[in-house]
């Protein structure tokens, strides 16, 4: 029985094999799977250590030490800064190319300019530390040659432990892909 409102994934009438993604919007920057239970761990800790620093900066204000606060509130800011930006990592699509969020760094890459997105097996890094293990990585092959990371692995912080949650979202950014590289 169909239920005539909308659904939070995709609009009612909708086909699933005609779009890529669920949305309706397709100029907009989109990830199109959710951030991983590990990543949103390692942010949820950042804030809870923020809410410690930011008390901390309240008790030494009431003591008087305004140099000592103001340390402590520019620390709970970068380390809020930080677990909003360690929430955005990842791989991110829209009819423009595909864009590889770093932490440090984003790269972005004109649907015009890839030859391929593929999946490939390789030595992958386990949750972003520099030990490696062998795993599959989500790589978009540059026209000019040009080496670029890896989208996403499936031994990163979005998809440790989730083999079918990597699978849907390569295979949703290699359909964005193939639909935007050719024309």
């Amino acid at each position: 029985m169909p239920l005539p409102f909308l659904t939070a994934d995709r609009a009612f009438d909708a086909d699933a094999q005609d779009i890529a993604l669920p949305f309706d919007d397709h100029d907009s920057w989109r990830r199109p799977y959710r951030p991983g239970p590990w990543r949103v761990a390692a942010a949820a800790g950042l804030l809870l250590l923020a809410s410690f620093v930011l008390l901390a900066a309240m008790i030494i204000t009431l003591a008087g030490s305004l140099s000592g606060a103001s340390a402590c509130f520019v620390l709970a800011a970068v380390m809020i800064g930080g677990a909003l930006r360690l929430l955005r990592v990842g791989a991110w699509v829209s009819l423009h190319g595909v864009r590889r969020v770093g932490f440090f760094r984003t790269t972005t890459v004109p649907w015009a300019s890839t030859a391929a997105v593929r999946t490939v097996q390789q030595p992958v890094k386990w949750l972003g530390f520099p030990r490696t293990v062998q795993g599959q990585a989500l790589v978009v092959v540059r026209r000019s040659g040009e080496p670029l990371p890896p989208l996403v692995t499936d031994h990163n912080a979005d998809f440790l432990a989730r083999a079918e949650a990597f699978e849907r979202a390569t295979d949703t950014i290699e359909a964005w892909g193939d639909e935007y590289r050719t024309g």
